[in-house]
């Protein structure tokens, strides 16, 4: 994997051994994700946590079902997610499998909850930390839904730059953007005093179609706005996965 050579200067076993980190901290690594498979089986958890959301103003009616949030999340993943990465990824000469697999060892429960609405407050915050994010907002609306969540994330950012964070290491061996947390400060902190910001990657920037994405998906309102219009039963989900092969902006506006 000779991509992340330049980066970190290690060989791809001195990565993996970063990213899967120090026996301390695998008991919280499997609690998180025992947290996020839970919330796959409790659909009503799903449902507090929209219901929620929507009380603080982040949500509208009508909230996405089930079957619209599972559509939604695959648009997401197909249409934007995976191929703005993955030119990420090309751009800073990064191996897009090798580093998908560094952040699965570096924190399994992010891996399995692509909306975060499974996850506990912990796994939304390191999540954020992993993964360097063009707009971050949709997951601080995550955090914000929690208390203290925005707080708590805000002392870990500082921690991280100060060099105290317990997890430095693990996360050194997968930010790829060494003013990736820098910048996710500054947004984080205009974010709280609901002041806009520009995006923190070029990669969205420089290319008109992740910018049209983003404004769908880099939003919890606008992404669970677009989830809420697609199909609702299982017959038209699998319609709509089969034979829409491109975003479907019209569902967008």
């Amino acid at each position: 994997m000779p991509a992340e050579a330049p980066r970190l200067r290690e060989s791809t076993l001195q990565l993996l051994r970063r990213a899967v980190g120090r026996p301390a901290h695998w008991r919280d690594k499997l609690g998180r994700l025992a947290v996020a498979l839970r919330g796959w089986v409790d659909a009503r958890a799903v449902d507090r946590r929209l219901q929620h959301l929507h009380a603080l103003g982040r949500l509208e009616a009508p909230l996405p079902t089930a079957i619209q949030r599972m559509v939604g999340a695959i648009d997401m993943l197909r249409f934007f997610l995976v191929p703005c990465a993955a030119t990420y990824y090309s751009q800073k000469n990064i191996h897009f499998g090798f580093h998908t697999l560094l952040r699965t060892l570096e924190d399994p429960a992010s891996m399995i909850d692509p909306l975060g609405l499974h996850s506990a407050c912990d796994t939304v915050a390191h999540h954020l930390l992993q993964v360097v994010h063009a707009n971050p907002d949709y997951d601080l609306q995550l955090l914000e839904s929690f208390p203290d969540g925005l707080i708590n994330f805000e002392a870990e950012l500082e921690a991280l730059l100060a060099g105290t964070h317990a997890r430095a290491a693990e996360l050194a061996a997968t930010v790829e953007d060494p003013e990736y947390h820098p910048r996710l400060l500054t947004r984080l902190r205009a974010f709280r005093r609901r002041v806009a910001t520009p995006l923190l990657c070029d990669e969205v920037l420089s290319d008109a179609r992740y910018m049209q994405l983003e404004r769908v998906f880099g939003d919890l309102t606008s992404t669970m706005r677009y989830f809420s219009r697609l199909p609702a039963t299982p017959r038209g989900a699998l319609h709509h996965l089969l034979t829409v092969r491109s975003f479907p902006a019209h569902l967008a506006g």
